[in-house]
């Protein structure tokens, strides 16, 4: 028969380990529901969100900025990637395969008007593989002007260097990068709010 002393300490230890798991929980802020979702859903290169986190070559990116272009029954996608004043834009393609580029936009190549079939940009020549007129929907702050539809106009260059200019109603954009492999990128969930607004 347990004598009643130890039965005594037995409640005893109970209540103080009860009360402490209280306390230790009550320190720890609370997750709402949709942040534990998001923390929950795996991103990938076409669905990410306004948050994410992209890793790419020990450098962390913040996605502030989604753009859906639309052309034909034919959508791609655009990601405004963010750390601190640095910003590239992450191109996602999927015709036969997943094509994905990293660019970064560019000031010093004027073009005007129809752009030539071949640019050469810093000593690099590149060709144009594809032209037309895309619409265009937007999430976050993309930092691209704010109309609905953009002629573009793609380039290849040698080592998979890629060119890209866009013409947002006579606002032009020139964006200069390279094709890299979606394997290379991480994707994280974030919290779903901007970082840098």
């Amino acid at each position: 028969m347990v004598s009643l002393s130890l039965l005594w300490i037995l409640i005893v230890l109970l209540v103080v380990l009860i009360s402490a798991g209280v306390w230790w929980s009550s320190q720890r802020p609370l997750r709402t529901r949709e942040a534990s979702r998001n923390l929950m859903r795996q991103p990938s290169i076409f669905d990410m969100q306004i948050g994410d986190i992209v890793q790419y070559l020990s450098q962390d990116w913040v996605v502030e900025g989604k753009l859906i272009y639309q052309e034909e029954g034919f959508s791609w996608l655009e990601y405004m990637l963010q750390d601190g004043d640095n910003i590239r834009w992450l191109s996602v393609e999927e015709d036969d395969w997943v094509t994905v580029s990293l660019l970064t936009s560019v000031t010093n190549l004027e073009v005007s008007g129809t752009p030539p079939q071949e640019i050469v940009y810093e000593g690099i020549p590149y060709r144009c593989v594809e032209s037309g007129t895309a619409a265009m929907s937007r999430e976050g702050n993309p930092r691209r002007p704010n109309v609905e539809r953009c002629r573009y106009f793609d380039y290849e260059g040698p080592d998979k260097r890629v060119l890209s200019i866009e013409d947002w109603s006579g606002d032009i954009e020139v964006t200069v990068g390279t094709i890299i492999a979606p394997k290379s990128l991480t994707i994280l969930p974030g919290g779903g709010d901007s970082v840098y607004r």
